[in-house]
């Protein structure tokens, strides 16, 4: 059965947890609430242990046999466990595609397996996707188009108490040309500093311009900039404000993840007006990716998105090193290339 994001939830609270699910798509916010939603009924039906697989290092896909072995052993620690599998290209392989086939079509009673893929489309289905939708839930996170993202954020405002008209709301929309990440976190700082009022386009100006000196929305676009010490002075900003880097990642991958898909499309010949309307770069932005695109080729690219999945690692204490400084490294690399050396 095929859900969107907002309606697994429910369907999640009405029923106990299926075997499989499978959690895909281009909006990085909407997989991410989603994969929340699942975890958090799943502690809450007892599914009190979690496996996560996923490649690590330069291994190109996740340890099959590993998973193999844990889908089809008897926990040690718990009644139920929870294991995901990440795909950030949304595809097992042959050998990832069978096993998950084999999985949904004799699943473990103790077990439920949550796929969860950073892409999407219909080339990615084929068996092992239609073995987890007759078992489970397929839920699909496409991206929300600019003529609907006005309504996303007021539902998005609602569900946190607020209120605001439909000037105040054109103003936010403006303000993050369609990056759900942004917005989220805007509504989140809305939520703290409204008074209870019904906002106005004013005072969605005047609170949007008394949020935290330093935000990663800012820090992004300064490393994509070329600005080497604007990088490091906004991090140590964040940083004296309390932010943790796992809070940060989100958005720094995604746009990396961004620019090495355009650098790849350039690489080719290929159309690039056409990739940044596939990756949703308003016009205002498009300037700041074609001065980053100048400074590195596509190889590059991909090294600071698995850089990035490396300060992952780090920050969540599965890799040595100071998450912090890795960050710091990464992006004056990306803003200045005689910082690469600096990304061991």
């Amino acid at each position: 059965m095929e859900l969107t994001p907002e309606r697994l939830a429910t369907q999640l609270a009405a029923e106990p947890l299926r075997s499989a699910y499978l959690i895909a798509g281009p909006e990085p916010l909407r997989v991410l609430e989603a994969a929340d939603a699942l975890r958090a009924q799943a502690r809450t039906q007892g599914y009190a242990e979690r496996e996560v697989f996923e490649a690590e290092g330069n291994q190109r896909e996740p340890d099959w046999d590993a998973l193999h072995a844990s889908l089809s052993s008897p926990s040690l620690f718990s009644a139920r466990r929870l294991i995901e599998l990440r795909l950030p290209t949304g595809k097992p392989g042959k050998q990832g595609a069978e096993l998950i086939a084999a999985f949904c079509a004799d699943p473990a009673p103790d077990v439920a397996l949550a796929v969860i893929a950073g892409e999407w489309s219909k080339s990615h289905a084929g068996k092992w996707s239609e073995a987890i939708g007759r078992i489970g839930h397929i839920v699909v996170a496409w991206a929300v188009k600019p003529h609907e993202l006005p309504d996303w954020i007021e539902r998005r405002l609602r569900a946190r108490g607020l209120r605001a008209d439909r000037d105040a709301v054109q103003n936010l929309c403006d303000r993050v040309e369609g990056n759900l990440l942004a917005a989220a976190q805007e509504i989140d700082k809305l939520a703290l500093l409204s008074d209870g009022q019904t906002i106005d386009a004013a005072r969605m100006e005047a609170l949007v311009a008394d949020a935290a000196r330093y935000d990663v929305f800012r820090l992004v676009d300064a490393a994509l900039n070329g600005q080497a010490m604007q990088v490091s002075r906004m991090l140590a900003g964040l940083r004296a404000e309390g932010e943790a880097v796992p809070a940060l990642l989100g958005m720094v991958t995604m746009e990396l993840q961004r620019a090495a898909a355009l650098a790849r499309v350039q690489a080719r010949g290929g159309n690039l007006m056409s990739e940044f309307k596939a990756q949703r770069i308003w016009d205002s932005k498009q300037a700041l990716y074609k001065r980053a695109l100048q400074r590195h080729a596509a190889p590059r690219w991909e090294r600071f998105v698995v850089a990035a999945g490396r300060v992952d690692r780090i920050a969540k204490g599965r890799a040595a090193g100071d998450a912090w400084q890795a960050l710091e490294r990464l992006l004056l690399a990306v803003a200045e290339p005689r910082a690469l050396p600096l990304l061991v």
